[in-house]
């Protein structure tokens, strides 16, 4: 087979007429069966006989062993992987008040700090499944904070508000959380729909956002025309009662 004509353009511009493949980039082909003088005839480079000799078998799968029990199924399984398990980031009281007085973090009841804030001060480098606030540091807290992460504990609960800071645990699923970390208000945020995030962000011990004391505290600034009455129907199902077969 004829090789492929290379060559390279001496002119320093570049035009249609002048293009031409890199060098190296090009091999002739690989002949295959083409008798003994040519060094790939007989088996063309398979060798004798075996499985990966033959034609159209392709390669084993990663762990097959021939045949014989492979080792990933000779140990004992246990446990299992939760696909309704959420990973937090974690942020402490101590990093917050030391962000602030840095001057990279700021927050008011209107303009409370958000996983958005936290992320581009570099307070997290990841946010995860949403931010959870903790109470370590919390005697170094000194700056009233108003904060809406994801979840908080009861111990950061307190020291904030013992301050006359607020917090609001909000609801993020995967697209309400890259909205919010982008910046992004143009579409519906989802509201949770699992029994068990229904009844923990309508908890007031929690700070839910949708209990009916944070709505009665909040700010107008921060609240959605629509979640008094998503609260009233979630909350629904405490007052709910069914017959019982006798």
């Amino acid at each position: 087979m004829a090789s492929l004509p290379r060559f390279r353009a001496a002119s320093t511009k570049i035009h249609l007429f002048n293009l031409s493949p890199a060098r190296g980039s090009q091999h002739n082909q690989k002949r295959l069966g083409r008798g003994q003088g040519s060094g790939r005839g007989g088996t063309s480079g398979r060798g004798h006989k075996g499985q990966k000799a033959r034609a159209g078998n392709g390669k084993p799968k990663p762990g097959f062993e021939g045949g014989q029990t492979a080792i990933t199924k000779l140990f004992p399984k246990k446990g299992f992987v939760n696909p309704n398990t959420k990973v937090f980031a974690a942020v402490n009281l101590n990093r917050i008040q030391s962000w602030i007085d840095q001057g990279r973090l700021q927050s008011s009841p209107e303009n409370p700090i958000t996983a958005r804030e936290l992320l581009l001060s570099g307070c997290i480098h990841d946010a995860k499944d949403g931010i959870k606030l903790l109470g370590d540091g919390a005697d170094q807290l000194k700056t009233p904070i108003h904060i809406t992460p994801a979840r908080a504990s009861r111990s950061a609960i307190r020291a904030v508000e013992k301050l006359g800071g607020t917090v609001f645990c909000k609801y993020y699923n995967e697209l309400a959380l890259r909205d919010c970390l982008k910046g992004r208000t143009d579409r519906t945020e989802a509201a949770p729909v699992r029994q068990t995030d229904v009844a923990w962000y309508t908890e007031w011990n929690n700070r839910g956002y949708l209990s009916p004391q944070a709505l009665a505290r909040m700010p107008p600034a921060i609240m959605d025309a629509r979640w008094k009455e998503l609260s009233k129907q979630l909350l629904v199902y405490k007052a709910q009662q069914f017959d019982r077969q006798k």
